[in-house]
């Protein structure tokens, strides 16, 4: 039995609420246990919680602490490609919004790779599109196996793909899957994606599952946060995460907390989670889970992320580019446009060859903190935690 069916028999309506309408008392009740269920996790997140937000901050400090630490693992998400044949109405990248694109090619790939770790990291989210004919498993599957050779931490957030299509890639080298559900709620979902494989709602639950059974060892989950209702959402990652601690417990889980932000397609939130909102989710996450990854990335700015390391965050992006070829340029020299599938050169207006510099390919989302890495390290030190480049070497288990 996957999470789908799992999670159809979910009492979420009962749940919600309780994170809406607990009182006081259930908060203290909930707060006195020292191991929380998802009822108590509602309780945490409901608005009589924030009056307990000190409370509740002290405790996921010190747990955060006794299982992580003093350390916060730092990553660079690499964009290989912003070709997508999904149209998803919130994102840059969707189909039929009319942006500059282009796939990188493995050197391409690898000459970003030695760019960032030339500024420290040692690992690497790679993100692409979803299009089988521009980002097919094997195109993946030789980035991935490029980069093993120099890179020791790989994970990839890609469009799903079957067991037998992700086993290459862990073979190759990756060890990592990040998928976002991007909203639980199934009504919303199915009005948020209008064309393209993505709007299969199950289909897309069940990722980290067949991730999984490929060989992952790190999976990551996440909801979107700005389309439904955020107390509720959370619930339901919960809810899904505390299905792969049990069901994937060879795996390592993290959960993303990211925010909606601006991009080309000029979608405006759906529901507003405030930043107290968020520092209640992180503090109530990490009660709820103290041996869970919490990510937090640059979506959010950079006195807001300061402000939650201490919290429970675990491991962070730094001096992020969310389109191909952000970090070198890299691809300039073949950014087109895409119409059905086919690339169409860009015009004389858009660019002429002696154009300098050429045009850039259109970003993901815009980033909130732009903080060199150096930067981002120094304040993670000044903050008393020790910003930790590589955790991973694959000559672990080779």
């Amino acid at each position: 039995m996957s999470f789908v069916a799992t999670f159809n028999h979910l009492p979420l309506g009962d749940w919600a609420r309780r994170a809406r309408e607990a009182e006081d008392g259930a908060v203290r009740a909930s707060l006195a246990r020292p191991t929380l269920s998802l009822e108590d996790f509602a309780h945490l997140l409901a608005p009589a919680a924030a009056g307990h937000i000190e409370t509740m901050a002290a405790r996921a400090q010190r747990l955060t602490r006794q299982r992580f630490g003093n350390v916060i693992r730092l990553f660079a998400p690499l964009y290989l490609s912003n070709e997508c044949i999904n149209n998803c109405r919130y994102c840059g990248f969707s189909r039929d919004n009319p942006i500059l694109r282009v796939s990188l090619t493995v050197d391409e790939v690898l000459r970003e790779a030695r760019a960032l770790q030339e500024q420290g990291f040692r690992n690497l989210l790679l993100v692409a599109g979803e299009h089988p004919r521009f980002v097919s498993n094997g195109y993946l599957r030789d980035c991935v196996s490029a980069l093993h050779a120099e890179v020791p931490s790989l994970s990839l957030e890609v469009g799903p793909l079957e067991t037998a299509d992700y086993a290459p890639l862990v073979t190759a080298g990756a060890e990592g899957l990040v998928v976002y559900q991007e909203t639980y709620d199934r009504d919303l979902y199915t009005h948020l994606h209008t064309a393209g494989p993505k709007r299969n709602f199950d289909w897309r639950l069940e990722t980290p599952e067949r991730a999984y059974a490929a060989g992952f060892r790190r999976l990551g989950i996440g909801a979107l946060y700005g389309l439904a209702d955020w107390r509720t959402e959370a619930l339901c990652v919960a809810a899904h995460a505390a299905y792969l601690l049990r069901h994937c417990w060879k795996a390592q889980l993290t959960l993303s907390l990211p925010r909606l932000r601006p991009c080309a397609v000029e979608f405006q939130p759906l529901t507003r989670m405030a930043d107290r909102d968020l520092v209640q989710l992180v503090c109530a996450f990490r009660l709820l889970f103290p041996d869970v990854g919490l990510v937090l990335s640059t979506r959010e700015p950079a006195r807001l992320r300061d402000g939650l390391i201490p919290l429970g965050i675990t491991l962070m992006s730094a001096g992020s580019h969310t389109e191909p070829g952000g970090y070198t340029g890299a691809g300039q020299s073949h950014v087109h446009r895409t119409e059905r599938g086919r690339i169409v050169e860009l015009g004389a207006s858009e660019w002429a060859p002696a154009q300098q510099p050429p045009p850039a390919p259109t970003e993901q989302f815009h980033i909130a903190d732009h903080r060199s890495p150096a930067e981002v390290a120094r304040q993670i030190r000044a903050l008393g935690y020790e910003p930790v480049w590589k955790d991973w070497d694959a000559a672990l288990t080779a």
